[in-house]
């Protein structure tokens, strides 16, 4: 059965996931949907989500009727459910595809006029690749600027070459930087005039005046969003989940290291002044405190890594200062509480709970950690690889140290995963099932061009004419499936072939004229591919009497 489903905002802050989760899936339990009715989660990452949905699925049994969504795309569909479909296209031409093709051509007419010139210099000669690079480096620009600072795009599509700071001052834009209004303006100028409303940023206004106005909705919205764990996000979107509460029940939960007001321990506070704070302060009054002189009142952790984690927690709470009491004033903070004495905790656990109380340095436990504490570790690695496999080796024997650790238990962030699953394939992969040394492992938050073989192949064969199509390189196409399978090869050709390659003397290069697109011509086609392809022929031609071809 379902129950009534209160529209408002509620906010939870939290120094902890698990008691943030715990949180959540208890409201679920006391205000369920309906059996059928879709519960929508917006969450930061693919991993994120896998980790709530196994949650969900431990706790209530089953994860079902769940989506689990990353947040911009979920506010375009709820800005369609609220103006219409009409009013809102399911895909805007200012989207960072579309617009990414239409600079592409765009870019080749405008090269030449004068506030083009820092453009023309990347471009040169017209390069039809650098061009294709720069097309998608614009549009990802327009596209954070569409959610960022869509006060500055209002600016330029009106003729005012100008940039506007938080408080709303105006200055103007540096000369060589005028092109990006101008080219703002050129990509109106291409579009129907209907089309040109269709931007992220009007349409979000668009929906923000709605519910200001109290529109009723054109199309169908949630009853509840729960938006879970994510630790930044920008005005626009919250601005946007405000305008929703007023029709749904919108369930923040937010990961917050410190049980009190710390938006004024990191220099810049006199741009955050809040007339509405919802942590309490911890003593004196930090705002009047110098910040040379911040590490003796607060945390240095916080003052040094938490600018972007202040800034949101300081929107949070102008948007969570206008519940309009629809909760009842009710307030959530779910901050963990220390069962021992603070120097009988391992290290990891002296450092969250000092953030969470805002301790300064002298205030700090000076007694050493608990023997064999392993809680917090630092490992020096000369590579990628490397670091995986010290990765592996702490995985085993955690696993071997505890036995009711799970490997789904486990989370690695990395900053940059395209870089990693590589190393991660080559560590975790190659240990069998049934192997001692076998961890399961799953990569999210991954482009799939970088982990599928035919996208990967697809992309290097489109730069062919730029590639010296080194040996390895070429029999790396080979070995992906839906070549070998086009070309007749079945996975005992491929050792053949590698030895006749090898055998061939190939090494680079295709023929001559290949070697010349490359400005290296002077090489000729000694060890080139049509060199290696002639010598297999004429072995061939010879058969196999006693004259062979030999490597040189």
């Amino acid at each position: 059965m379902s129950s009534p489903v209160t529209p408002g905002l509620l906010i939870l802050h939290g120094n902890q996931m698990e008691l943030l989760r715990a949180a959540v899936f208890s409201w679920m339990r006391q205000h369920p949907l309906a059996p059928l009715e879709q519960e929508i989660v917006l969450v930061q990452s693919n991993g994120v989500a896998e980790w709530l949905k196994i949650a969900l699925a431990e706790q209530a049994g089953v994860c079902a009727a769940t989506r689990v969504a990353l947040p911009a795309r979920f506010l375009w569909e709820a800005y369609r459910g609220m103006l219409g479909g009409d009013a809102v296209p399911k895909r805007s031409p200012f989207d960072k595809g579309p617009l990414t093709w239409r600079l592409m051509r765009m870019l080749p007419a405008l090269a030449d006029e004068a506030v083009f010139a820092p453009l023309r210099h990347f471009l040169g000669a017209g390069d039809p690749e650098r061009r294709l690079q720069l097309a998608a480096r614009l549009a990802d620009l327009f596209d954070q600027y569409q959610v960022y600072r869509a006060d500055w795009l209002d600016d330029w599509a009106h003729g005012r070459d100008q940039l506007r700071d938080g408080a709303g001052q105006a200055r103007p834009l540096a000369p060589d930087q005028c092109w990006q209004a101008r080219l703002w303006r050129e990509v109106h100028a291409t579009l129907p005039a209907p089309q040109r409303a269709s931007g992220r940023a009007f349409v979000h206004q668009q929906f923000v005046d709605a519910s200001e106005a109290g529109q009723a909705p054109l199309g169908r919205l949630p009853r509840r969003v729960v938006v879970f764990g994510i630790s930044a996000l920008p005005h626009q979107t919250l601005q946007a989940l405000a305008a929703l509460s007023r029709y749904c029940q919108v369930v923040v939960a937010v990961p917050n290291p410190c049980q009190f007001y710390w938006g004024d321990i990191i220099e810049g506070r006199q741009l955050l002044k809040a007339a509405y704070k919802r942590q309490p302060q911890r003593g004196a009054d930090l705002a009047q405190i110098p910040i040379e002189d911040m590490h003796a009142h607060s945390h240095p952790l916080l003052a040094s890594w938490g600018r972007q984690g202040r800034d949101f927690i300081r929107l949070l709470d102008e948007f969570d200062g206008a519940a309009d009491g629809r909760f009842d004033n009710l307030r959530v903070d779910l901050f963990s509480e220390d069962e021992q004495e603070l120097d009988r905790l391992p290290l990891l656990a002296q450092i969250q709970s000092a953030v969470r109380d805002l301790l300064p340095l002298a205030d700090h436990p000076h007694a050493p950690p608990p023997p064999r504490d392993r809680s917090v570790e630092f490992h020096v690695a000369h590579s990628a690889q490397r670091e995986v496999e010290i990765l592996h080796d702490q995985l085993l024997s955690w696993f071997g140290a505890d036995p009711a650790l799970r490997p789904r238990d486990i989370v690695v962030m990395v900053p940059d995963i395209d870089t990693f699953s590589a190393a991660i394939h080559a560590v975790f992969d190659q240990h069998r099932r049934h192997e001692a040394r076998f961890i399961p492992f799953e990569i999210g938050d991954v482009k799939d061009r970088s982990v599928n073989p035919l996208l990967v192949a697809l992309e290097w064969l489109l730069r062919l004419p730029q590639q010296r199509c080194r040996q390895s390189e070429v029999r790396d196409l080979l070995d992906v499936p839906a070549l070998a399978a086009r070309f007749g090869l079945i996975p005992d050709d491929l050792p053949i072939l590698g030895r006749w390659i090898e055998g061939a003397s190939v090494r680079w290069g295709l023929d001559q004229r290949h070697r010349d697109g490359l400005g290296l011509g002077q090489a000729g086609e000694q060890n080139a591919w049509i060199f290696g392809v002639r010598r297999m022929l004429l072995g061939y031609a010879v058969g196999a009497g006693a004259h062979r071809v030999t490597e040189q």
